[in-house]
Parts: structure tokens; sequence; C-alpha cells
């Protein structure tokens, strides 16, 4: 068979088969460089700020496809810190989140809605205490992947949503003498994930 034949051959071959089916790519949140933090109002008068220290998960899509994003994420609820000693232990009590009955608050998505260009909204499951509820996430991302210094690929997201703390049974509270709650019932959730590419077996 000439060149030319065998040219025509392989071109005539690609177009029959045609491209392969897109394969999704997973990755491996990094724990030293993600963090979930959360807002809630204190007194009436001012906001409070804290974060989980570990984050873990995964998260699968196919790259240019938004809708093919798939996210499991477990929190340490032990690794709370809002920088007050006495407080985080409150938290982790039972007036809270009693972290020694529930070590982990759980994110596992299940669909993908609103897709655009700058993103998108993760709608899963959130379970805190063992209460599971609907959840929608704001997205942003995820980025373009980079290479860092170890040739590792690298993506990055940011995700927030709002949710009222007694839906999961985080009821606690006391009133104040002059009106209203030491804590509000809402609290406002921001995740900064960054992620490492799983390398194929």
């Amino acid at each position: 068979m000439s060149r030319l034949a065998r040219l025509l051959a392989t071109v005539v071959g690609f177009a029959v088969v045609g491209p392969g089916p897109a394969v999704a790519e997973t990755w491996i949140i990094d724990p030293a460089h993600t963090v979930s933090g959360f807002t809630v109002r204190h007194m009436m008068i001012t906001n409070v700020t804290g974060v989980f220290e570990t984050t873990r998960g995964t998260i699968e899509y196919v790259p240019g496809q938004p809708s093919s994003v798939k996210a499991d994420i477990t929190v340490e609820t032990k690794s709370i810190n809002t920088r007050h000693s006495r407080r985080d232990n409150d938290l982790r009590s039972d007036n809270f989140l009693n972290a020694e009955r529930f070590p982990a608050i759980t994110f596992k998505s299940k669909r993908v809605q609103n897709a655009k260009v700058e993103g998108f909204e993760l709608v899963g499951d959130l379970t805190i205490r063992d209460v599971t509820r609907e959840v929608v996430l704001k997205v942003e991302g995820p980025t373009p992947p980079i290479r860092d210094p170890q040739g590792h690929r690298r993506v990055g997201a940011a995700a927030s949503t709002i949710i009222k703390r007694h839906d999961w049974g985080v009821s606690w509270n006391r009133a104040l003498e002059t009106g209203g709650m030491l804590v509000s019932d809402e609290v406002r959730i921001n995740i900064e994930v960054e992620a490492v590419e799983k390398k194929a077996q």
C-alpha cells in the first residue's frame, strides 16, 4: 500500500470512529490550601467569623462541561477555629456541633443548575449532626488548571451559601435583655477550595 493510500485509510478510520467520549477528571481537595469558613451575627451588632481547619474530599468534572461537576466534601467538626478557645470548645459541645458524637459535616452533590461562564449552582445534601437537608452552593470556577513547582496540576474554586442552623438541630441561643438573640440563626458559609489532580492508576 502506498503512503498516500495508508494516509487516506487512517483519515477514513478516524472519521468513522469519531472522537472518543469525554473523560471525567478527578481532583483531590488539598487540606493545606482549602478553607471552610462561616460568618454569624453576634448580639445583633457584629459578625463573628471562623473556619474549619480540616476539609477533605474529591471533585469530578469533564473539562468544559460545568454540568458534569460532582463534589464529595467532608469537614472535620473538631477543627473549628474562631480564635477564641472558650468559644471553640462551646461550639464543639452539644450546644452546637457535638464534635465528639458527630465528627464530620458532609456535602454530597446531586446536580448542577444555572451553569454560566463565571460559575454555576451546585445542589447537594448537607449533613450536620446527622440531619441531612438539600442546599444550593453558588460556585465560582473552577479555574483553569496550572502546574505547581512539583509538576502537579491544580485547580481552584469558591463556593458559598446561607443556611438556618436550627434546620440542622443547632438551635441553642439566649435572649438579650435589650431584645433579640445572642447568636443569629442565619449562618453564611464560604468555601475556598484548592485541589490537585488524581493521577490515573
